[in-house]
């Protein structure tokens, strides 16, 4: 299948992983609804596109070709009907907001703090690899109950389903172009399973507080609890987009800030304002950028384009939160715009179950660091490479300041 736009049958994965924003502003304008080729199915790149079919009866969750290759039946993202449910039912619970505000300051803060013990007498420091993404990892590791898994190999699953879950390049055949490509998510899935397995054998017989003991017992019936290979393909989602996210987006509010030093000024002076300088980073660098997906449980037409029953569309939040009919100069970063809703954590019923819990994770760890290293500056003679189109952020985040 080819789109109806000759340049759009050009896009390449190597394009759109280092920097998507280009051809999605052109698809916005030209063709906000188009098939890409490449991915191997539609995508909706409007604000107003986005949420009418996240929120439309005529479509359902569906989890993208590469997505379902990597996590597996039944992934909490890709569901629907009473699985969807059942699995919202077995995650929600923990990550309500009065539940979340119960403790998630005692569990977040003393990670944070280590981690910046580790660094604020070296003047220096990659804060993507020494800080935000170990914080991330270890807040969300903690709460799963994965006390004993490094916050290193957090990081190593996460980078290794990330990069089998934007494997996504498809041949005009339906094909995965590069099949090994999905080498290090099935290595990632087997270590899980090898070190959360002999876990899930205790927490059967002993539960605790921690949230896959919750998964396996919760809601069911006495002596009885959900099957593991029912639940592995949620965790696994949950080690990919709920690590990376928070981690990703602290940094990416930070770069952010960079490119506004009198925001920044204000945001180290006043911390209450970390919060609206994490939602406007989220707009600005969407961390989940096009990682979900829905289906037409029947044949629609939307925006003039007709999509037969069973049409994957790819949900390009990414793109939507920079959509110029919504927001003023959508590529600039600033706290002062105004509090307009953002789709960094989707729309619907399929919306992030983790919406609350990731912003704080990003609150707390931004005050931490910023409190330890006020005069924190970016390091001039490095680049801040932002990648990926799926899950995006920056790769490195280069920083100095006087001891």
């Amino acid at each position: 299948m080819t789109s109806t736009l000759s340049w759009i049958d050009e896009i390449t994965m190597e394009e759109l992983e280092k920097d998507p924003y280009p051809f999605y502003e052109r698809l916005r304008k030209e063709a906000p609804l188009a098939y890409i080729p490449i991915l191997g199915t539609y995508a909706a790149t409007t604000e107003e596109l986005c949420r009418t079919i996240a929120n439309s009866a005529d479509f359902e969750a569906v989890i993208t070709p590469a997505g379902g290759r990597t996590f597996g039946h039944p992934a909490v993202i890709g569901v629907n009907g009473e699985i969807h449910e059942d699995l919202r039912s077995m995650v929600d619970p923990a990550l309500q907001p009065s539940e979340v505000d119960r403790w998630v300051d005692s569990l977040v803060r003393p990670i944070a703090r280590r981690y910046v013990e580790q660094i604020e007498n070296d003047g220096k420091a990659d804060l993507v690899a020494q800080y935000c993404e170990p914080v991330s990892v270890r807040a969300l590791g903690d709460l799963l109950g994965l006390h004993e898994v490094s916050s290193d190999k957090l990081r190593e699953w996460f980078r290794k389903l990330s990069n089998s879950f934007t494997n996504a390049a498809m041949d005009d055949e339906g094909n995965f172009v590069n099949p090994a490509g999905f080498d290090q998510g099935d290595e990632a899935k087997a270590e899980i399973r090898a070190i959360v397995g002999p876990m899930i054998d205790n927490w059967i017989v002993n539960p605790d507080d921690s949230a896959i003991s919750h998964w396996l017992h919760d809601g069911m019936p006495e002596g009885k609890v959900r099957d593991r290979d029912y639940i592995y393909p949620t965790l696994y989602v949950f080690l990919l987009g709920a690590m990376q996210e928070p981690g990703h987006a602290m940094a990416s509010t930070i770069a952010g800030l960079f490119t506004r030093p009198e925001q920044f000024e204000r945001v180290i002076d006043d911390p209450a304002l970390i919060p609206r300088a994490v939602a406007e980073s989220l707009r600005w660098t969407s961390p989940i950028w096009s990682a979900t997906a829905r289906t037409n449980t029947k044949d629609v037409t939307v925006d003039g384009v007709f999509l037969p029953a069973g049409s994957v569309v790819m949900m390009a939040y990414g793109s939507a939160n920079h959509d110029e009919n919504e927001y003023n100069a959508p590529s600039a970063y600033d706290i002062d715009r105004p509090p307009l809703p953002h789709l960094a954590f989707g729309a619907g019923n399929h919306a992030c179950a983790g919406t609350y819990f990731a912003n704080k994770v990003c609150h707390i760890g931004l005050e931490e660091l910023f409190e330890a290293v006020p005069n924190v500056e970016r390091d001039d003679t490095k680049e801040i490479d932002f990648w990926g189109w799926g899950f995006r952020g920056p790769t490195e985040l280069h920083v100095t300041w006087e001891v």
